[in-house]
């Protein structure tokens, strides 16, 4: 067996096991044999993330980021040449294959891809992924997750899965994400769908888009269809100057109504930062008519996001309790945003040293004071909305959280 054959069998073995230590420092160490320093780091950040103490994965860690020593990387093989003696005709093949395959390279424009074939994959996470926003699963387990699973108490209590579920917050929340989560809790195929995968320049595309990708959907049922950005997909069509997107929203219309009447195994979900710009008709029973607050993340669920942040970087001595608590009110993006700045702040000085090190607390905490959260200018347009644009009770749930967080 080759050396790259016992890493391959190692990856597999430490995929399916990924908290057996001596497995993973073995893993380590021959990837550092065969030169793979950068492959290295997260598995180092993996064992310190186990045992802080762990003296394998710091020494891993520091082998790994020890740049002095030469890399024992063989040379790449050499690209083959079109020229003579080179024992094959590139260009004589390239000529015969012409007319059968469409270019690959650089300088080929291939035509858009039709949204008939649009994505459709596996979640691969459920809500036992998404830290904390306990609120948010109960509201998603009433509207979606009880009524499937109970089919008996569904029909003794006449509950209908007609309908879709809209998510709206401020941007950064994990709206995206949640909805993945739920696509895995229903085991449901996942398609993620953007004002970009609807917008045609053609009349009378956009509405054919809307249709094939609701046909994709029902086609891959049980699935989840998710409208992200729905208020630039269904934007109030009062304000619209422009036929083109009348009937673009008209044709989400009749694929909603569609969904909610003969088809079954289609959840649809949209996701907006702006509710109070999407049109009143997609908010109507059988439509969007369940709608969901996803808030900054709760105490739980920012240090499972910090632990994922941190997980696969060079790591020591780092409190992410107290980074929990210090991050009141920043989102997911935020966090992540801290990390990437917390990171820079380690790889500068590693680059004025020639010194590279771990990632420490007190980087952390001084990209705290320069990164602000971000959502201070979404609150202040959405306490406007919430206080005076609120007579059918829809944004009850952010007046609550505005007056526990004195924002009002």
């Amino acid at each position: 067996m080759t050396s790259d054959d016992l890493i391959g069998s190692l990856e597999e073995a430490v995929a399916a096991s990924p908290d057996d230590v001596a497995l993973r420092a073995h893993l380590a160490e021959l990837l550092l044999l065969a030169g793979r320093r950068s492959d290295v780091v997260p598995h180092a950040a993996h064992l310190l993330h186990l045992d802080p103490r762990s003296a394998a994965g710091r020494a891993l860690m520091l082998q790994a980021l020890d740049e002095t020593e030469s890399a024992s990387t063989p040379p790449a093989p050499a690209m083959p040449s079109d020229q003579p003696g080179s024992g094959f005709d590139w260009r004589a093949a390239e000529d015969e294959l012409g007319g059968l395959l469409p270019p690959m390279f650089a300088g080929s424009s291939p035509e858009r891809s039709e949204v008939g074939a649009h994505d459709v994959e596996s979640a691969g996470i459920t809500l036992a992924d998404v830290g904390g926003m306990e609120g948010v699963k109960k509201r998603l387990n009433a509207a979606f997750l009880a009524p499937m699973r109970n089919e008996r108490l569904r029909t003794m209590y006449r509950k209908s899965l007609r309908g879709g579920l809209l998510l709206y917050g401020p941007p950064g929340c994990g709206k995206t994400y949640i909805a993945r989560a739920l696509a895995g809790e229903l085991q449901a195929r996942f398609m993620a769908v953007s004002l970009a995968d609807i917008l045609d320049m053609w009349v009378g595309n956009s509405e054919r888009n809307v249709h094939e990708l609701f046909e994709t959907a029902r086609a891959n049922a049980p699935s989840v269809l998710f409208l992200d950005e729905v208020d630039a997909i269904g934007h109030k069509r009062s304000r619209m100057s422009s036929d083109v997107m009348r009937n673009t929203v008209n044709q989400l219309l009749l694929e909603l109504d569609s969904v909610s009447d003969s088809n079954d195994g289609v959840f649809v979900l949209a996701a907006t930062n702006h509710p109070w710009d999407v049109d009143a008709a997609l908010r109507r029973p059988g439509r969007f008519d369940r709608t969901i607050l996803v808030l900054p993340p709760d105490l739980e669920a920012r240090a499972t996001i910090w632990q994922m942040c941190l997980r696969d970087r060079p790591v020591s001595g780092i409190d992410v309790r107290r980074l929990a608590k210090l991050t009141d009110g920043f989102t997911g993006a935020d966090i992540a945003h801290l990390c990437d700045s917390a990171a820079e702040l380690a790889l500068m000085d590693a680059v004025e040293t020639g010194v590279p090190r771990m990632i420490g607390q007190a980087d952390v905490e001084a990209a705290l004071k320069e990164v602000r959260p971000s959502v201070g200018p979404w609150f202040e347009t959405a306490r406007n909305v919430a206080m005076f644009a609120n007579e059918d009770g829809t944004y009850d749930d952010l007046l609550r959280y505005l007056r526990k967080h004195r924002r009002l």
